[in-house]
């Protein structure tokens, strides 16, 4: 059971990164970048996907050399180890849902094989993001294969939020808007689903952040109300790269770290590539 909801934890961050990466504003391309301090330390800064796909799982020398080379490996979130995280305080699905939704919730929890009576009573928002995944989660995605490797080189692994910031992203949330999410989640096909995921991916390969900002509307925000869609943006996106950054660059200040965050916190004027410059930093593109 523990295993399962570990699977779970893994598709937070590919809601907050479907979210959120395709919010990106206009900026200097590129997802991988050596950033110098003042004081001559060499970091880096990468922007990842939450996926398994060996498109982007299989990492270039570069990569792997930087892991090696700093003295602290860096995620977007410290990894999460108590399972009442993804439950709801109190009632079931069963409550919420009618007919049809519950039968769409049975089969997709017979596809990402899950048990239904833990999905009852999971978080709807939690849930929509587990359900607009084209397929079924692994421990193998690119993030968590990064971590994965800076621990085989020896690194210490560090969180720029901690797990109960992270889920709190979403939770302030009402239960409402949270059913809309779920909502959303279950409208899609399974054909949407796999379109989404290759364009994204397609996006991402080109490290395009142009790209990625025109399939804002086209995507998720044209899936969600107005005024719901622009709550989460800020949620998910602005304020959370205000505390990004204000962890990161102290860091990046006093030792060689590796930090690995979703892509969409990369660009634009409040993404980390402006911050780490506005802090004195000298930023160089390194083809990934």
């Amino acid at each position: 059971m523990f295993h399962h909801f570990k699977m779970l934890l893994i598709g937070v961050a590919s809601f907050l990164l479907l979210s959120a990466s395709l919010l990106v504003e206009a900026t200097e391309k590129g997802l991988f970048w050596q950033v110098e301090a003042p004081n001559g330390t060499v970091s880096y800064l990468f922007g990842t996907i939450h996926t398994d796909d060996n498109r982007v799982t299989d990492f270039s020398q570069p990569i792997l050399d930087a892991l090696k080379a700093v003295d602290l490996f860096v995620m977007e979130t410290q990894p999460n180890s108590d399972p009442a995280n993804f439950m709801m305080a109190e009632g079931s699905l069963k409550d919420m849902l009618n007919e049809a939704e519950m039968g769409q919730v049975k089969a997709l929890t017979d596809f990402h094989v899950m048990h239904l009576s833990q999905v009852l009573t999971m978080k709807p928002w939690l849930l929509a993001v587990v359900f607009s995944q084209s397929k079924p989660q692994t421990p193998y995605a690119q993030d968590n294969l990064l971590m994965r490797g800076s621990q085989d080189v020896g690194k210490p692994v560090k969180g720029l939020e901690s797990s109960q910031e992270h889920f709190s992203v979403i939770d302030g949330f009402s239960m409402d808007n949270q059913l809309v999410m779920l909502r959303m989640a279950l409208s899609l096909t399974g054909a949407q689903k796999e379109t989404n995921f290759e364009t994204l991916i397609a996006a991402y390969l080109k490290e395009d952040s142009d790209a990625l900002l025109a399939l804002d509307a086209e995507m998720t925000g044209a899936s969600l109300p107005k005024d719901l869609w622009q709550r989460m943006r800020v949620r998910l996106l602005d304020e959370r790269n205000v505390l990004m950054a204000a962890r990161a660059i102290p860091l990046a200040q006093q030792q060689s770290v590796f930090v690995a965050v979703g892509a969409a916190h990369l660009a634009g004027d409040g993404g980390l590539i402006h911050a780490f410059k506005q802090a004195g930093f000298t930023l160089k593109r390194i083809k990934k």
